[in-house]
C-alpha cells in the first residue's frame, strides 16, 4: 500500500490491429519486457465488442473491416520502474530486428489509446 492505495503501476494501450502476427511471436515479447524488469505482461485480442451502452471500442479506435481490437496492459512496481524498464526495452536489439522484418507494423499507432495507470483496487 502506498498512500492508503495498492502498489503497482500499469502502463495500457488499445489499438487495433488487421494482423494478429508479428514477425516474432508475442511471447517473444512478452519475455522482453519481462526479461528487463515488467512485472506482468498481456495481451488480449477483442471478443464482445459490440456494447449497448458507453462508447465501444470500434468506435473509439476507428476499426475497418478486417481488423480487431487488441487491448494490452504490462505492470510495472511505479512509474519510475516503468520508464527504467521501457527505456531498457527500447534499445533491446531483439525488439528492434522484429519491427523490422516486416515494412508495416501489425498496429496503426495513429488510433491507438495509450496512458500510465496508478493501481486503485487490488483484489
Amino acid at each position: 500500500m502506498l498512500n492508503g492505495l495498492p502498489s503497482g503501476y500499469s502502463l495500457g494501450r488499445v489499438g487495433r490491429s488487421g494482423s494478429l502476427n508479428w514477425p516474432g511471436s508475442r511471447r517473444d515479447i512478452e519475455q522482453i519486457w519481462k526479461e528487463h524488469g515488467a512485472l506482468e505482461y498481456r495481451e488480449c485480442v477483442g471478443d464482445d465488442l459490440e456494447v449497448k451502452f458507453g462508447i465501444g471500442f470500434p468506435k473509439t479506435t476507428k476499426l475497418k473491416p478486417g481488423e480487431t481490437v487488441v487491448f494490452a496492459w504490462i505492470v510495472y512496481k511505479s512509474r519510475a520502474h516503468r520508464d527504467r524498464v521501457n527505456a531498457k526495452v527500447m534499445k533491446d536489439p531483439r525488439l528492434t530486428e522484429m519491427c523490422m522484418k516486416d515494412a508495416e507494423m501489425p498496429f496503426d499507432v495513429k488510433r491507438m489509446n495509450y496512458g500510465g495507470f496508478k493501481v486503485l483496487v487490488d483484489a
